[in-house]
């Protein structure tokens, strides 16, 4: 027997001890005032075909991503630092050292040797890609350090009130993916140059979730998210980068590993002036598509095991045995002989 069929026996039961109560006098309903049979389930949901989606929530933080520390190797003393929060960009000095300006340019080789005509190699390009993007020209953007390289940048250095030697000193310039913005001074004025003399960030805002390890699994690179905002508003986004297990920070009181996971988000205006603010995160956990569904308390449990539900009809009800799939908002995915798109099933009032 079904959980809703003792429900119905006890129902009974009850009816027939109010009538006998009635009959010796001693009130209820009367005898000859009966109540009314039930001919089917007190109330009905819907069987409906659909895409069953079910979601998970992360905290997370809106911020400019993780800092990054940006080491000079410039003789001499710090001069002039950028505000906190200040966005440098390719061309524009990153430090002063001794009143000498400490470039940034973009790329991923570190300047580790000076440049000059003769020198060959990819940091070569990757310094002439620079100087070409900031207008200079006159000469091939390649592998080798000539001549014409070293005349556009004499014109460069000019430019920088540097002396105009036509080779460039390794302390002259610092490299960054793109542009970058302030997150702290490492250093104060005064201090020496050739240090981590501050950390930068990216210059747009992205929400970063710390996850255990078994909650990142989902993370990939490209994984579509959506970023609940806390002014009620939510703007869509992408995981960028998923970070390496990490140990919690010596003193924080949280002993347990955490994954890092950027999200971008590509609509910064929808952001507001928002930053260091808290965000939900949420992703697609399982996805079920085109299955029918019921509401999940249409559910009954069988006495041999397993699921059913009580089908309504014009032949009367039925109880149908079910094989549920996923469960989400409020229904579950389910099969069984008989059901289809439409069909009424019993749920509680």
């Amino acid at each position: 027997m079904t959980a809703r069929g003792i429900a119905l026996g006890a129902g009974a039961l009850l009816l027939l001890a109010v009538a006998g109560a009635a009959t010796l006098g001693l009130g209820g309903r009367a005898a000859t005032d009966p109540a009314p049979e039930r001919s089917g389930p007190a109330a009905t949901g819907v069987v409906t075909r659909q895409t069953l989606v079910r979601s998970v929530t992360l905290a997370g933080e809106l911020g400019y991503g993780p800092t990054v520390p940006l080491a000079s190797t410039a003789p001499g003393t710090v001069t002039w630092l950028p505000e906190v929060g200040a966005t440098v960009r390719r061309g524009e000095a990153v430090l002063r050292a001794d009143e000498l300006p400490v470039v940034l340019l973009y790329g991923f080789l570190p300047m580790y040797r000076p440049l000059a005509d003769g020198v060959k190699g990819s940091d070569v390009r990757q310094f002439e890609r620079n100087l070409a993007a900031l207008g200079y020209e006159g000469f091939t953007v390649d592998d080798d350090f000539s001549a014409a390289t070293a005349t556009a940048v004499k014109r460069w250095q000019k430019d920088l009130a540097l002396p105009e030697t036509g080779a460039v000193e390794r302390e002259r310039v610092a490299y960054a993916p793109g542009a970058i913005r302030v997150a702290e001074h490492l250093v104060r004025p005064g201090a020496a140059a050739a240090a981590e003399v501050l950390s930068f960030t990216g210059t747009t805002r992205v929400a970063t979730v710390s996850a255990g390890p078994g909650e990142a699994a989902w993370a990939a690179r490209g994984v579509a998210v959506t970023v609940s905002l806390p002014t009620g508003g939510s703007v869509a986004g992408a995981v960028s980068s998923v970070g390496p297990v990490t140990a919690a920070a010596a003193g924080s009181g949280d002993s347990a590993a955490a994954v890092e996971v950027t999200v971008a988000i590509a609509d910064q205006k929808a952001l507001g002036a928002l930053s260091g603010a808290p965000v939900d995160v949420r992703y697609v956990a399982e996805r079920a598509e085109d299955v029918l569904t019921v509401p999940v308390d249409a559910l009954l449990a069988l006495a041999e095991g397993g699921y059913g539900v009580e089908v309504s009809g014009d032949a009367g009800t039925r109880v149908v045995a079910v094989k549920v799939g996923l469960f989400a908002d409020g229904r579950v995915e389910v099969t069984g002989d008989g059901l289809a798109e439409g069909v009424r099933v019993g749920v509680p009032e």
